[in-house]
Order: structure tokens, then C-alpha cells, then sequence
């Protein structure tokens, strides 16, 4: 196995161009699903590498003609091959205000999503998803007719809101009450702009928060969340479930390819284990330009549509978050447990730009003083109690809890 494997490097090594990628990844993948097989296709394996090599020596290039001599020479493991697949969940990262000012933001979140809806005109078959109620609210007060584009797409199944909370929020510094409302807040907000139900708002997408708080599933569990996915404070297990101390849980997702990935054929090679060992036949590949938006490019998309071709490959094709999620809560009671808080990273965060941080826990308190007063008054003199004044004020504690900016990792004007 390990000469089969120094032989395939060596291979790779040498070779270039589109047809020696796509057969270098082909046996890469094999070589993969041999493993998770019990070494079941390791002699054919050998025999086709040596052939390849041979072949390409002689004709000083990988070419067309020998790719396909090669790929009909492993036929045998076409099957297997497709019998996993690698779902391709589409998104964009837009940091709120991270190196950038809020017009900023709000430029670069109309540019992306009129971006998409035009991929999505270009491609019948691509999906989107997107995360945070607050770059839905920057649509709807700055570009109504985008909206209706994408409130169609969402009816259609082909744009996805990943949003549980109104930005992608710290986890750690926030009290629970605005962790709370960030659930509440966007529940409301979205189910009002794509007429969805609470229920179908049931991801919690949080690639690039710093540290999540053990507290974190009880709240999106009473909150009607399911499913966490993210990517930093925890290097242990890709697929688990997350539990508070009460023993709420939710399903996470650590992605072991990390977020504002692109598409390319290497990403082929770690699914036969993964799946093997979660006893699936699905792993998830999100993939996107981000921080400063952008989202999938036309390569990512064509390139995904090329993959699912090849013959000794998994199926590749596109989908969404909630689509994989379904997959894994079949295999949910067989999914470690992990009962501790999703820390530390970026410790300095917590201790720096002590303003921005001060002003948050001010505003949590007189908000909550302020409710609490108003409700009295209301109830003993028969006030009229503001709700939608305590929504608007809430709502922008909320953003300021996004990542980049309460723990205070943004420039002089994020936090300004």
C-alpha cells in the first residue's frame, strides 16, 4: 500500500494539465476507497498505476486517450466509487463590518446576492445558502426587488436560509437573554420575509464565531434548533452531538475542510473514511469566497458539474445544509457525545477593545431594566407596552454581538 501510494505522489508530482488532475484524483480516491474496503482493490489499483506511469513516460504527457485507458481498466470499482457522495453546499461569509464600515457591508451584501441569483439563472441546478437575519434586513430596507428574486429562489428549494441568530455571534460574551433573542428576533424576521415557518429555521451557522459557550445547545434547543455548524474551539470529532449540562443537544458539524473553501478534485479523497466511519454514504463540502462576500465562483460550479462525471469518483452534486443534516440524524444515536464548551481561540479577543465591550453589557442591562419597568407600568396603569421600539433597539445589540465586532478583532470604524 505504501509503494502503491509513493508511486501515485511521484505520479502526481510530474504530472500537469486538466487530464492528469482528474486521473491523479480518480486514483487518489480509489486508493481511499480501497482502504475503507479492506485493501479490497489494492492489486488492480497497482496494476493501474504502474500502466499510467508507464504510459505517460512513453508519451511524455497524461493525455485524453490514456486518462480514459486507465479509467476503463478500474471500471470494475465504477460502483463503489458512486456509491458515496459528496454534497456541495454553496455559501457566502459576509463579515458585518469587520475591516470595513457598515456601508460597506451593505454594498458588498447586495453585490453577492445579486450575484448568486444570476449563477442561479446560469445553472438550473445550483443552490445557495446564506446565514444571518441581518443581511436579510439589509436587503429589505435597501433593495426590494431583490428580495422578491430571492424569496422566490427560497420557495423554490434553491436558496437555503441557514439563519438562527441576526449575525454570526460571539458566543461567550453575549448574556443568555441576547443569545435568546438572537433566535427570537430572526424567527420572527424571516418567517415574515419568506413566509417560513419557525420550524424550518432550524440551523444555527456559526463557521467563524471564536468560542461557543456550553449553554449554547439548551438555548437553541428551547429555541427549536437542531443543528449547529461550525469550525473553530473544538479539533476533535467532525460529526457529534453537543451537549449542554441539562443534557439538551444539539447535532454538530465541526467542517474538517474549513469554511470560504473552493471546489477542486482533492476534496474527493477523504470521504470513503469519513463515511466509513460515521456509517454514511454523504459528506458534506461547503465551499464560497468570503469575509468580504462573494460566494461560489463559475469554476467552483463547472467544476462540480464536471466531477460528477468521472467514473471512478463519488457523485458529486449540489445541495444544501438541512439536506446533509437529515443525513447525519440517521446516524445520530451512534455519534460520540461531547459535554463541554467549544473553547478557547483567540483568548485575546475577550480581553481587548474594552469599550465596545462595556457598552454591550450596558445596553443588555438597561434593555432588560427598560422591558421590565415598561411591562409594570403597562400592567398597573394600562400603558401601552413598545414592543416594536424594544425590537428595533434590541436588534442592534444584537449585530454588535457579531464576531468581529464585540470581541473586538475589527479596525477603528467597525468599532466606532
Amino acid at each position: 500500500m505504501n509503494e502503491m501510494i509513493v508511486q501515485l505522489s511521484r505520479l502526481k508530482s510530474r504530472a500537469r494539465g486538466t487530464w492528469a488532475e482528474r486521473i491523479t484524483a480518480e486514483l487518489e480516491y480509489a486508493t481511499a476507497l480501497s482502504k475503507a474496503a479492506g485493501r479490497k482493490y489494492d492489486a488492480l489499483l497497482r496494476s493501474s498505476i504502474a500502466s499510467l506511469a508507464s504510459l505517460s513516460d512513453e508519451a511524455g504527457a497524461v493525455t485524453r486517450e490514456i486518462v480514459e485507458e486507465t479509467e476503463a481498466k478500474l471500471s470494475s470499482l465504477a460502483a463503489a466509487a458512486k456509491g458515496y457522495t459528496l454534497l456541495c453546499a454553496a455559501h457566502a461569509h459576509i463579515d458585518m463590518n469587520w475591516l470595513w464600515r457598515y456601508d460597506e457591508t451593505v454594498s458588498l451584501t447586495l453585490d453577492t446576492f445579486r450575484t448568486m441569483l444570476d449563477l442561479m439563472n446560469e445553472y438550473p441546478g445550483f443552490t445557495f445558502s446564506q446565514s444571518q437575519a441581518s443581511v436579510y434586513r439589509i436587503v429589505e430596507e435597501h433593495d426590494p426587488e431583490l428580495l422578491k428574486e430571492i424569496r422566490r429562489r427560497v420557495k423554490e428549494g434553491r436558496w437555503e436560509v441557514t439563519a438562527s441568530t441576526w449575525v454570526e455571534t460571539d458566543k461567550n460574551l453575549p448574556c443568555g437573554e441576547s443569545l435568546a433573542r438572537h433566535v427570537l428576533y430572526t424567527k420572527r424576521c424571516l418567517a415574515r420575509l419568506f413566509y417560513l415557518a419557525p420550524g424550518q429555521l432550524a440551523i444555527d451557522f456559526e463557521p467563524d464565531t471564536f468560542g461557543h459557550s456550553r449553554n449554547v445547545p439548551e438555548i437553541l434547543v428551547r429555541g427549536g434548533v437542531r443543528h449547529y455548524y461550525h469550525c473553530r474551539g473544538y479539533d476533535e470529532h467532525t460529526l457529534y452531538r453537543w451537549q449542554a449540562p441539562s443534557g439538551a443537544e444539539v447535532l454538530a458539524y465541526r467542517d474538517p475542510f474549513w469554511y470560504n473553501a473552493d471546489v477542486s478534485p482533492a476534496m474527493a479523497a477523504p470521504v470513503p473514511d469519513f463515511c466509513h466511519r460515521h456509517g454514511m454514504d454523504t459528506m458534506l463540502r461547503a465551499y464560497g469566497v468570503g469575509d468580504h462576500g462573494g460566494g461560489p465562483t463559475r469554476r467552483d460550479i463547472e467544476r462540480i458539474i464536471d466531477m460528477d462525471t468521472w467514473p471512478v469518483f463519488p457523485r458529486v452534486r449540489f445541495g444544501t445544509f438541512a439536506e446533509y443534516f437529515a443525513f447525519a440524524e440517521k446516524v445520530r444515536e451512534r455519534l460520540p457525545a461531547v459535554r463541554r464548551e467549544l473553547n478557547p481561540v483567540f483568548t485575546g479577543c475577550y480581553t481587548t477593545q474594552t469599550r465596545i465591550k462595556a457598552a454591550n453589557r450596558t445596553a443588555e442591562a438597561r434593555l432588560a431594566e427598560a422591558e421590565a419597568f415598561s411591562s409594570a407600568a403597562a400592567i398597573a396603569a394600562g400603558g401601552r407596552y413598545r414592543a416594536d421600539v424594544f425590537g428595533r433597539a434590541w436588534e442592534k445589540v444584537l449585530f454588535n454581538q457579531f464576531h468581529d465586532i464585540l470581541p473586538g478583532s475589527g479596525t477603528v470604524d467597525t468599532r466606532e
